[in-house]
């Protein structure tokens, strides 16, 4: 995101992983630093994003994870609620499984 303040910020790229269980990478996808340079929308990036997702998890019952998650969330549900409605509703913070793999 452009910042944290979710009434005046944008979603400025995505990157997704698809992982099993054991947190092994299954699939992969991301918009980086091509995004300044893109013409693409948020709602075509939204699409993209949810074709990617569908072609990989079953609808309901991927859970969305990641570091401050519960501030992507608020931007996933305000900018892309087809994307969000793909996805299980419970979110998972990574940090959490990186505390018990060992990493700080």
């Amino acid at each position: 995101m452009s910042g944290l303040d979710i009434d005046k910020e944008h979603i400025l790229e995505m990157a997704c992983l698809v992982t099993d269980d054991q947190l092994n990478v299954i699939a992969e996808s991301g918009l980086t630093e091509a995004v300044r340079k893109s013409n693409i929308s948020l709602e075509n990036a939204e699409q993209q994003m949810l074709d990617f997702v569908t072609k990989h998890t079953v609808e309901k019952q991927a859970p969305l994870a990641g570091n401050s998650i519960h501030v992507d969330r608020q931007f996933l549900e305000k900018y892309m609620k087809k994307f969000m409605n793909h996805l299980h509703y419970r979110i998972i913070d990574v940090s959490t499984a990186m505390v018990s793999r060992g990493f700080r």
